[in-house]
C-alpha cells in the first residue's frame, strides 16, 4: 500500500523549484529521532507532500520516494542519521498554506499542525486527497496502492 508523507524544508536551501531542476535529490540532514524513524518507514513508490517552511509556509508539491533509507552522506561515519531519494511528480496549482490547513477541520489532527516543528511526517490517505484538492488537483485520482508484505 502506497503510504504519503510530508517533507518540510527551507525553499532558501532546497526548493521544489530546485528538485524539479535537478529531476531527484537526496533529502539529508533530517536530525529528529521521530522524523528519522518516519524516513526508514518509506518505501520506494510513497509520495510526499513538499512544504516550503520559510516564507509563506505552505505545500507546493509532490515528490516520490525513489530510494528507501540508507546512511545520510552529510553525517559522520557511524552516525544513526539516514537519508532517503526523491524525485518531483507535480508542482501545486495553487500553493496550500497553513492558514488554509488550520482552517479546514478535518485536517486537525495532521501531524503538521500537532507537531510543527517535526520535518518529516505521515499524512492519512483522506488527508493527502484533500491536500491535493486544496491544491487545485481535483482531477488526480488516488495513487495506485502497493502491496504490504507481513514479514
Amino acid at each position: 500500500m502506497t503510504h504519503y508523507w510530508l517533507m518540510k524544508t527551507e525553499p532558501n536551501e532546497f526548493s521544489y523549484e530546485d528538485l524539479a531542476r535537478d529531476g531527484r535529490a537526496c533529502w539529508d540532514g533530517v536530525r529528529n529521532h521521530l522524523a528519522q524513524r518516519h524516513l526508514k518507514q518509506m518505501a520506494v513508490g510513497d509520495e510526499a507532500l513538499i512544504y516550503h517552511s520559510v516564507g509563506p509556509k505552505s505545500i507546493v508539491g509532490i515528490a516520490r520516494i525513489t530510494r528507501t533509507a540508507y546512511p545520510d552522506p552529510t553525517a559522520q561515519a557511524g552516525s544513526p542519521w539516514m537519508a532517503v531519494d526523491i524525485e518531483p511528480l507535480k508542482p501545486l496549482p495553487h500553493a496550500v498554506t497553513l492558514a488554509q490547513i488550520k482552517q479546514s477541520p478535518s485536517l486537525a489532527e495532521l501531524p503538521l499542525i500537532r507537531q510543527s516543528r517535526l520535518s518529516v511526517m505521515p499524512v492519512s490517505d483522506e488527508a493527502f486527497r484533500e491536500l491535493l484538492m486544496m491544491g487545485g488537483l481535483e482531477a488526480v485520482a488516488a495513487p495506485p496502492r502497493r502491496e504490504e508484505t507481513v514479514t
